[in-house]
């Protein structure tokens, strides 16, 4: 079952750049700094009262957020909703008809669990589930 919105992910050209702005727009700190080998993007949060805010800087030219950014200016990337059972819930919308980027769970930033569905079945919004990883 999803839970709540867990952060939304902005792409930036450059985190050094961008998290300034951010900071200051906020009123807060970066509160964790993580670089996603598997996914090629350093990222960034910072905390929004329950929820967060991820900046997401392409660290190679094959990264999914490179392609954003050769389309885009940057700006908003995806929503990333929380789930206690990212399986199962992968298992209930591919059933649902929607269509998944990821049919199984993989690494992600923040000790997350992720997974991604593709906007052509989310009426065009990139779809993020995450899962907190188990201790």
């Amino acid at each position: 079952m999803i839970k709540r919105i867990e952060h939304l992910g902005i792409a930036v050209d450059s985190i050094a750049s961008s998290l300034p702005v951010f900071e200051t727009l906020l009123g807060t700190s970066c509160y964790k700094e993580e670089i996603v080998e598997s996914e090629g993007v350093r990222t960034v949060f910072l905390r929004v009262g329950d929820s967060k805010i991820e900046l997401l800087e392409a660290t190679n030219e094959q990264s999914a957020i490179a392609k954003f950014l050769s389309k885009n200016k940057g700006g908003f990337h995806h929503v990333a909703f929380e789930t206690d059972d990212i399986d199962a819930e992968l298992i209930r919308l591919e059933k649902g008809g929607f269509q998944l980027i990821h049919k199984t769970p993989k690494s992600g930033a923040d000790n997350k669990r992720i997974a991604f569905l593709h906007p052509k079945s989310t009426q065009g919004l990139l779809v993020e589930l995450c899962q907190e990883k188990s201790s």
